[in-house]
């Protein structure tokens, strides 16, 4: 295959992946996004493995099938709600291989010391630190932030470290030195994302995704391939912007996050009921339903419960129940931090076939809480915590919130009044206007669902 035609190829292919991002800015034409994704990476396989350069197969169809063998039983065995860990996971193995062709490049004598050794060091940084958050995500060790005395000169020392050893090594070659940047790099990233507690995974995994689309840049200019230099600015730009908006949804910066000031753990940082005895007001179904058959506006609000009672089915069922028998008004309120992941709630709700024009983010639909007879909070919890707005002591202080006590009638569906991701206790499961609903969030729903069908 000649030189020109695969650089056409791979320009087709980068263009693909420019009309995929494109597709994914949307629920209605994700799918789409995603096939043209499909298509871009299949081309650009196979262009690669046919051009000139490549002499040896028996190690590219090795990979091929754990690859492949790997990607179909994600696909085939992961819950939706394992999604976020998931993510994680694939953007470590990004920024791994990159460590490891990187690795290569040094052994082969490469003398684009500066392009290898950028890839590797950022690559090294999206592993360790994708390994952290996975470990979270997944329950391997505690969500809230791990801090110790003295983190922020240890974290400072060690990029210190690192910026020092890798203009060493770009200065001499020294593969010993490389050796020294890769192993600085990866307890880097492990220093990094250890103080970064639970409630900003969303943003965790957005800046992990953007490394490792930097770390395929360092590489693509060290390999001289085009490909890899467009596609992972494309990456690395997304996840940039990606961070950009789910700091200013959550309106804190992105150095703050990433130092581990926001979820930290606070000795001053007290929730706004220690010290108070106070009951929350419990229903039940039936009485839940009676209320929403008799209101003119509902407003849903999905979290990270919902999802893993996988209640969206059902959810979809009721709204339509109350709309078509009642006449009452239904919209979704999505929070753009729900979950645990960008966008996690509104591919649930796809996934239920939800109409997309009944979705609504925060800034569409907060206005609207002041005026809803019943706000119906399934699984959410710190995106609706008025702490944000009341206790300039919480770590979620400052945070946007879905404006839920306005509503005439709160349902909170919990299994218990436990605190949400972040470790904040929410007050508003003891205000006036809120009834608890405690279960599993499917089992209560299908019981309204029964409810509004007699």
């Amino acid at each position: 295959m000649s030189h020109t035609c695969l650089s056409f190829i791979y320009l087709l292919s980068a263009i693909l992946f420019i009309f995929s991002i494109r597709g994914l800015a949307s629920p209605e034409t994700a799918r789409r996004g995603n096939l043209l994704g499909m298509i871009g990476m299949a081309a650009a396989i196979a262009v690669t493995v046919y051009s000139p350069l490549v002499t040896e197969y028996a190690w590219i169809l090795a990979a091929f099938l754990c690859g492949g063998l790997i990607g179909t039983w994600s696909a085939l065995k992961v819950k939706m709600t394992s999604l976020p860990q998931m993510i994680a996971a694939f953007n470590g193995l990004g920024g791994l291989s990159s460590v490891f062709i990187a690795a290569a490049e040094i052994l082969a004598g490469t003398p684009t010391y500066l392009e290898t050794s950028l890839g590797m060091l950022i690559g090294a940084v999206a592993f360790s630190g994708s390994v952290i958050a996975f470990a979270k995500l997944q329950g391997l060790m505690p969500a809230r932030a791990l801090v110790f005395p003295g983190q922020q000169l240890l974290n400072l020392l060690f990029g210190l470290a690192v910026i020092i050893t890798c203009v060493w090594f770009i200065t001499t070659g020294d593969r010993n030195l490389f050796y020294i940047l890769a192993a600085l790099s990866i307890l880097l990233g492990f220093l990094l994302i250890l103080p970064i507690g639970g409630a900003d995974m969303p943003v965790v995994i957005s800046v992990l995704n953007a490394y490792s689309g930097w770390a395929a840049v360092g590489i693509g200019f060290s390999l001289n391939n085009v490909l890899l230099i467009i596609v992972g600015s494309i990456v690395g730009a997304s996840g940039a912007i990606l961070s950009y908006i789910m700091v200013k949804a959550m309106n804190r910066s992105l150095l703050n996050v990433m130092l581990g000031g926001f979820g930290a753990d606070n000795k001053n940082a007290q929730n706004e009921s220690d010290g108070l005895k106070r009951t929350a007001k419990t229903g039940n179904p039936e009485d839940a339903a009676f209320i929403m058959e008799n209101a003119n506006k509902v407003i849903i609000v999905p979290g990270y419960g919902m999802a893993v009672a996988q209640a969206q089915h059902i959810l979809k069922e009721m709204a339509s129940d109350l709309v078509t028998k009642y006449g009452v008004e239904v919209k979704f309120a999505i929070h753009p931090v729900a979950g645990r992941m960008p966008g996690h709630m509104n591919v649930l709700l796809a996934e239920a076939n939800v109409p997309y024009d009944d979705v609504f983010e925060l800034e569409d639909i907060n206005r609207e809480f002041a005026t809803a007879d019943v706000a119906y909070v399934i699984g959410a919890n710190d995106v609706t915590n008025p702490q944000a707005k009341t206790n300039p002591a919480s770590p979620i202080y400052g945070m946007p919130i879905l404006d839920v006590e306005k509503a005439k009638t709160v349902f909170f569906v919990k299994r218990s009044l436990a605190t949400g991701y972040s470790g904040v206790e929410n007050p508003l499961f003891y205000a006036d206007n809120t009834i608890m609903l405690y279960g599993d969030a499917k089992k209560v729903t299908e019981e309204i669902v029964r409810a509004l069908e007699k």
